[in-house]
């Protein structure tokens, strides 16, 4: 199951002509997004707020440019730093510059492992295939009532959330194009469906939508590392907080495929305006129904749970109607068809976040890699795992035979700085964001263990900590002068988290091994009950 990042459940929206939503029947022309390099000086002051369930704050304060101009549509402006959630890093890492490739290229060829956690996608729905005109014909009828069929619909763009151990996004593509829907034929046969595109994408993943990505680059040039509250976005929302996307496409009463004189001619001629005035209606509806679906929550998509079956992203166009629909007292012959409705293009942002029931935590050189080895050594039944440096991984851990398994999401040590994006910063600690607890590293071979602890908090931060139990693992603890460092490490945690469980570890030695997993299993699986409630 897929979750909105808001409180209302997103599901795939249908459209009824007897909604009981009060919606007004609308045409609304296209309006691309807007980008002010300040706050736009004719906004009002709105009370509106949307609060994402995973964080109890407030999330963007969204001011309405203009009056409301549609029904169930209100122009708003967000900032940037708004949009992403206060985390103006991350937007610039992927529309900005191109570190991320780099940092990948880098950690895949010391490693021989690929990891991609961020990659922008450009999805495009299947157009409709056009309407066809054609005549009943046999050997006493050269010439007989109106047959074509209606073009087919446009393929659609579907998203898979999979349980993949070795998750990554970089078999993810950059572009996906569902095919377009065949003409229809003669004999009233319809067109072809165009060939729908599934996209697997791993668990933990989150789906943003995002603005043209070349455009919006533009005013990233020069910005790296500096905050985006000064750039704004203009969207249109609606009242369950969407975003309205939109696609390109002929008016109402347009889209006609003339086979046999032009449309000036037609246009000139009663019945065809009758007619027209009728058909006009019916592409109301259709464009109605497009852009009622044609929405996708600001907050995202949050995919923490393997999907059952694929779930609808975009929508293909409609395809034409034939000349069949067209045979009137006035029109015997109808030599004209309709055009099938274009596709959708839109650009998302895709985030994979690992879940694992643990996090790990530590400074470069805080004994990690030992203790993970060492723990490898005392669980030979150690699945999916591979100790690295460079990228982020999750591990399975095997306490005993009558007990679950647990697994831990490793990152690469961070430094101090992280939170603003030094070093490799907030690529890796996103990735304990979802883990139900805590295991911080600290070294006691370092000059000061609490200064290196308070380093490690601070940069993790109080919302990515929040409701998390926590283990101090304190590594090198042969290396402590008689042990000094470690109680000092301990009473700094029993004076301000006395919660927190510490033990202190000497990997080479194999020294509280077996006691530190214990207690990592008694965390994890605290954590689970919790969430089983």
């Amino acid at each position: 199951m897929i979750r909105r990042l808001f409180t209302r459940q997103f599901s795939k929206i249908s459209i009824l002509r007897n909604d009981s939503l009060t919606l007004e029947r609308q045409i609304i022309e296209p309006k691309d997004f807007k980008i002010h390099t300040s706050k736009p000086t004719n906004v009002k002051p709105l009370e509106r707020t949307i609060t994402a369930e995973k964080y109890d704050m407030k999330i963007a304060e969204l001011d309405p440019v203009e009056e409301q101009i549609e029904p169930d549509l209100t122009s708003v402006a967000v900032s940037v730093a708004d949009y992403f959630l206060g985390n103006t890093h991350h937007s610039h890492h992927v529309f900005y510059s191109n570190l991320i490739n780099i940092k990948a290229k880098k950690a895949a060829k010391v490693e021989n492992r690929k990891f991609i956690d961020l990659r922008l996608v450009r999805l495009t729905s299947g157009s409709g295939g056009d309407g066809c005109v054609s005549f009943f014909k046999d050997n006493f009828k050269v010439h007989g009532p109106a047959d074509g069929g209606d073009g087919g619909r446009g393929g659609h763009v579907f998203i898979n959330i999979v349980d993949q151990h070795a998750a990554s996004l970089h078999a993810i593509k950059k572009r996906y194009v569902a095919r377009a829907g065949s003409k229809g034929k003669g004999s009233q046969l319809d067109g072809k469906n165009g060939g729908d595109v599934i996209i697997d994408l791993p668990l933990g993943t989150v789906i943003r939508w995002i603005p043209e990505p070349h455009l919006f680059k533009k005013f990233m040039s020069g910005r790296e590392g500096q905050s985006l509250d000064d750039i704004y976005m203009e969207l249109k929302l609606d009242h369950l907080d969407n975003i309205q996307m939109f696609r390109d496409g002929f008016e109402a009463g347009s889209g006609w495929i003339f086979k046999e004189h032009d449309e000036e001619y037609f246009r000139d001629r009663e019945f065809f305006s009758e007619l027209n005035e009728k058909v006009k209606g019916f592409d109301e509806e259709t464009i109605f129904e497009e852009q009622y679906n044609d929405r996708f929550p600001i907050l995202g998509l949050d995919c923490n749970k393997v999907t059952e079956k694929p779930l609808l992203l975009l929508r293909g166009g409609k395809g034409g109607l034939g000349n069949m629909h067209f045979t009137t007292k006035d029109i015997k012959g109808p030599k004209f068809c309709k055009e099938g409705r274009p596709g959708i293009t839109a650009n998302f942002l895709l985030e994979l976040k690992l879940i694992a029931d643990l996090g790990l935590v530590g400074l470069p050189n805080a004994g990690k890699s030992s203790l993970l080895r060492a723990i490898s050594k005392a669980r030979p039944r150690v699945g999916h795992w591979e100790f690295t440096t460079l990228q982020p991984t999750v591990g399975t851990i095997f306490s005993s035979i009558d007990k679950d398994p647990f697994t831990v999401a490793d990152i690469p040590g961070i430094i101090k700085g992280a939170s603003e994006n030094k070093g490799m910063g907030l690529d890796f600690l996103r990735h304990i964001e979802r883990s139900g607890g805590l295991v911080y590293v600290v070294s006691l071979g370092t000059a000061d263990p609490v200064a290196d602890l308070k380093i490690l908090l601070e940069e993790v931060g109080p919302e990515r900590m929040k409701d998390k139990r926590v283990l101090i693992v304190a590594t090198k603890a042969d290396l402590s002068d008689d042990g000094k460092n470690y109680q000092k490490l301990r009473e700094f945690i029993e004076t301000n988290y006395q919660d927190w469980k510490i033990i202190p570890v000497c990997a080479p030695k194999g020294e509280n091994v077996e006691k530190c997993i214990k207690l990592m299993g008694e965390i994890a699986k605290s954590e689970k009950k919790t969430d089983s409630l």
